[in-house]
């Protein structure tokens, strides 16, 4: 076919619909964006060239449009690499039938790595038609839901109860099985009970018979429409503009055709705690929350509806079920708010931590006792701590949090403070449960960020001890979420705090509590554990991976804020002069240590220095060994590093005025050690060889 010919192909358009049974909102996101990718990945192996291709979902409607595709394409000859010549004669045979060749289709051809067969394939003309008719099914088989079921007598897995096909390429009919459907050119609406379908041709067929039953087929349209509404309304009734983002995404993909609606409760449920009732609007029911314009909560909300209202009929509904919720809840929390905290913790040990851990009372016994401890190196007070963590788990009994799981804490707080608890000791309730991500906020009271470290430490420590730690593909028990959100608050908060012993401490109140202890290097594993989290901490904080590598694999002991800190400063300073002195410095050593075929032993002998270069070095590194030694809250790192970059007068003049490979043994063996020396501490801030450049 000439050039010619090709130019005057007609473009066509190919439509599918995938009609099912309401599928829930992140099911749906997932399987436009799956669609898509395995689509166009799809038509691009066969060759076939678009303009776009486009992917639109509604709760019933999985929809795919691509542009310009070629009516018919010619793929061009090619040669398919077979197996190595003197292979079994079933494996030729196998390779000859998979590529629908003749054996006098084979032949052979030398490459680098031996003999092999090929086969040469024929130009011809495909038309698209087949190849979507082969695609296609290929393609949806490939989705992958992360729920599905099976119905019926069908073998198919699919995100809900699949109904219906629409398949159209080129204004006709692309008729292909898939499972019990076949695919067709009808299109189907029911709303109401009532059951609309036509025929059709092109997308805008389409379009214009969704949009002639009232359906909104681009999400993106929806959420457009959707924050409209919501804009006018907040401007005209003077609410602030703030609603959850996720919560919109997730009504943008349950409706079809959006209409926003504004409705009120009872202004009595204001007086219980605020968290109760946006809980109930927006996870219980997908409702927006609206705010006054200083940040407090009314009693209006707005309701997301898949129709037009005009009787008030979905208004007066939402309302009655909104009220009848906010009733109970106020039941409950009248009833809840009164049962003294202490009372409840027996009730605890009814409420099971984990079969082979105890029950949350034994851990609240735990976190009592670690609590104590820590408030000695935070010189916090040693009762309230004790009194926090004795009731931090306390609300877990009361029918609010039954009904509100995701209160926990916070309705602990709510309680603690309506008994006359102190402010600090009622907010370590709600705060140890933080940090819940990593950017998620932190406790910055001393007894809020006591509670939380222990807490989270108590069940680091208890899994790590029964050996059923986190693998590469598995934290069931949020254990790596535990150990950053516990680095984050030593971090942020700036503290100094001994882990290794309450690490020590914690697995002896498990044991004395009579949990079988499964793995004998627990203490090692869980610190080490922690350092391979401060990646996420540093990544987070944009520090150079040579960095992270040099920080974490020189790190030993139990300091995460020195860790911290350290990799911060080399960070800000490796392409300063104070970072590229130092690594010079290092480099210029360990590079003549390197070239030494022996492991270099010993320490540097001041009684053979010949050379006033050698005493002043060894002199300067002996007072940088000695700035090391300080406590480590009087530790300047900052000061430190600028030390080690300032030596670099020494070790240049050393290198000019001092020959390493001296003749006498003893002088050379001596000068080895002392760069060794000198390596070494450098090596005590970071691991200056992990450094790109060094």
């Amino acid at each position: 076919m000439h050039l010619g010919e090709w130019k005057k192909l007609i473009m066509a358009q190919f439509l599918l619909e995938l009609y099912s049974e309401e599928i829930p909102p992140l099911l749906q996101i997932n399987a436009r964006e799956e669609l898509k990718k395995i689509f166009e990945k799809s038509i691009k192996d066969e060759g076939l060239t678009f303009k776009s291709i486009d992917v639109y979902s509604t709760p019933t409607r999985l929809t795919l449009i691509v542009e310009n595709l070629p009516e018919k394409i010619k793929i061009l000859s090619k040669e398919i690499k077979g197996p190595k010549v003197g292979v079994e004669e079933n494996i030729l045979k196998s390779f000859v039938s998979s590529n629908n060749a003749n054996e006098e289709d084979v032949f052979e051809k030398n490459l680098d790595k031996g003999k092999f067969y090929f086969i040469k394939t024929k130009s011809k003309e495909v038309f698209t038609k087949d190849l979507l008719i082969k695609i296609t099914p290929k393609s949806l088989k490939e989705i992958n839901w992360k729920k599905s079921m099976r119905w019926s007598d069908s073998s198919l897995m699919w995100g809900r109860p699949l109904r219906s096909i629409v398949s159209i390429f080129n204004k006709q009919a692309l008729m292909f099985d898939f499972e019990h459907l076949r695919s067709t050119d009808t299109i189907i609406s029911e709303s109401d009970l009532i059951s609309n379908s036509k025929k059709i041709k092109t997308f805008k067929d389409y379009q214009s018979f969704l949009k002639s039953q009232r359906i909104l087929l681009n999400h993106k349209n929806r959420e457009a429409k959707i924050l409209e509404k919501i804009k006018k309304i907040c401007n005209l009734k003077k609410f602030k503009e703030s609603f959850d983002l996720n919560l919109l995404k997730e009504v943008v993909n349950i409706v079809e055709n959006p209409n926003v609606l504004l409705i009120n409760f009872n202004k009595e449920y204001l007086k219980i705690p605020k968290e109760i009732i946006i809980s109930t609007l927006q996870k219980h029911q997908r409702y927006f929350p609206l705010f006054d314009n200083k940040n407090k909560l009314s009693n209006f909300f707005l309701v997301v509806a898949n129709k037009s209202d005009n009787k008030n009929f979905i208004k007066e509904g939402n309302k009655r079920v909104v009220e009848a919720r906010l009733a109970d809840a106020q039941f409950f929390w009248e009833k809840d708010k009164s049962k003294n905290l202490i009372k409840q913790i027996a009730k605890l040990k009814a409420v099971t931590f984990y079969d082979k851990l105890g029950t949350i009372y034994d851990k609240t016994q735990r976190l009592r006792k670690l609590s104590s401890l820590i408030s000695d190196e935070f010189n916090i007070n040693k009762e309230k701590v004790e009194i926090a963590a004795s009731i931090s788990k306390s609300d877990l009994c009361s029918d609010l949090v039954g009904e509100y799981p995701e209160l926990q804490g916070i309705m602990g707080k709510h309680f603690a403070l309506a008994q006359g608890f102190e402010e600090d000791v009622a907010s370590s309730i709600s705060d140890h449960y933080l940090p819940t991500g990593l950017a998620s906020d932190i406790p910055r009271k001393p007894i809020s960020y006591s509670i939380s470290i222990v807490d989270k430490l108590d069940s680091l420590v208890g899994f790590f001890l029964i050996n059923e730690k986190p693998t590469s593909s598995k934290d069931p028990f949020a254990l790596r979420r535990s150990a950053i959100g516990l680095l984050r608050i030593i971090i942020e908060n700036k503290l100094n705090i001994k882990l290794r012993d309450l690490i020590n401490y914690s697995s002896t109140l498990f044991i004395d509590q009579g949990v079988k202890q499964k793995n004998e290097n627990f203490e090692n594993e869980i610190l080490n554990f922690f350092k391979e989290r401060m990646r996420n901490i540093l990544k987070e904080k944009n520090v150079k991976n040579d960095i992270i590598e040099a920080s974490i694999s020189s790190h030993i002991g139990d300091n995460y804020l020195d860790l911290f800190r350290k990799s911060l400063l080399m960070n800000k300073y490796i392409d300063k002069d104070i970072g590229k002195n130092a690594i010079y410095s290092y480099k210029r050593a360990s590079n003549i240590l390197d070239h030494e075929k022996k492991e270099i032993f010993g320490k540097p002998d001041a009684v053979l220095f010949r050379k006033d270069e050698e005493k002043s070095l060894f002199e300067k590194i002996n007072e940088i060994r000695k700035a090391f030694t300080v406590r480590e809250e009087d530790k300047n790192y900052e000061n430190l590093l600028i030390q080690l970059s300032e030596i670099k007068s020494y070790t240049d003049s050393f290198f000019d005025n001092v020959v390493v490979n001296d003749e006498n043994h003893d002088i050379k063996n001596n000068r080895l050690e002392l760069l060794k020396m000198f390596c070494k501490t450098f090596n005590n801030f970071i691991d200056f060889s992990k450094l790109e450049g060094a």
